[in-house]
């Protein structure tokens, strides 16, 4: 493997060109130090870091300002006092990497700075409270606040739909539940009757006690459809329109014979049926002009 170098022999020039070297002479030209910084980065040291406090001091007298405290508000507490133990914590009790007590800390330095900096504010009469007819304008925009309220809105309607659809399919399966308990009383009231019923026929008993449950049972279902027939009834509109134009219903056919009507026979009477009634003297007596026959006998007679 052939590498390209520059090594300056004591017998060469200063300024000799770069050749081709193999990795022997290489070797050689390093354990003589003649090779020269060329493809090797020559690494500068870390400058040393130190803590100017002078420069530091200096840099804070050039841009501090004289102020009143009211205007920079600076509070520097010291120790808090743990409510716990009662007694000033110490810094090394907190371990720093425990989450908890590091944010705890955190709060307990800014709650004492918060009741050593409020007499100093009462002091100087400033005032810590909002007042009740403060105005602080809005951060977010009226369109921003106006999505933020269709979003709601949109959220709140669709938990109402789902509360709908939660009510909905609780009705059904109450209805489904009545429903099947209907069905299962009206089972066990039949097996019942078929039991009774065969129980009678085989001459285990007399007793008709069942069919007289049945009837009471339809007739009360009876009375109470009719009740509730009578109570409903037609409304206002429906009376009126009743009363002007007639009940409606079927209009052809209304002369038709029915099973009744031919069973009727009260409206029957043989006299007018056989023409036997008084002062009839059936078909002929009601034609009062005479036949064909008739009138040529009388033209005959009357020659």
């Amino acid at each position: 493997m052939a590498r390209r170098g520059s090594l300056s022999d004591s017998g060469s020039d200063s300024g000799s060109e770069d050749s081709s070297l193999s990795d022997s002479e290489l070797q050689e030209a390093f354990s003589r130090g003649a090779l020269k910084p060329g493809l090797n980065v020559v690494l500068e040291e870390r400058p040393k870091r130190r803590n100017d406090t002078d420069g530091l001091k200096q840099c804070l007298a050039e841009f501090k300002q004289q102020l009143a405290w009211v205007e920079r508000l600076d509070v520097t507490s010291g120790q808090v006092v743990d409510p716990v133990s009662q007694s000033a914590s110490n810094k090394d009790a907190v371990d720093p990497e425990n989450d908890f007590q590091r944010e705890m800390s955190f709060y307990r330095q800014a709650q004492a700075a918060v009741l050593e900096a409020l007499p100093k504010l009462r002091k100087l009469q400033v005032p810590t409270r909002r007042p009740d007819d403060y105005f602080a304008e809005m951060a977010k925009s009226d369109q921003q606040m106006q999505k933020i309220r269709q979003k709601l809105k949109s959220k709140q309607e669709a938990m109402e739909r789902s509360e709908r659809a939660k009510q909905l399919r609780a009705m059904r399966k109450y209805g489904k539940k009545v429903q099947t308990e209907i069905l299962q009383r009206r089972q066990k009231e039949k097996k019942n009757m078929l039991n009774a019923v065969k129980k009678y026929q085989k001459g285990l008993t007399d007793k008709l006690d069942f069919l007289d449950e049945e009837q009471a049972s339809s007739q009360g279902n009876k009375k109470g459809t009719a009740s509730q027939q009578t109570k409903k009834g037609p409304n206002a509109k429906r009376r009126y329109k009743n009363q002007k134009f007639g009940f409606g219903g079927k209009k052809k056919g209304s002369k038709w014979n029915t099973k009744e009507s031919f069973n009727d026979v009260s409206s029957f009477r043989s006299k007018v049926a056989h023409n036997k009634g008084p002062g009839k003297g059936g078909k002929k007596a009601l034609n009062k002009r005479p036949g064909k026959r008739a009138r040529q006998k009388m033209k005959s007679r009357a020659r």
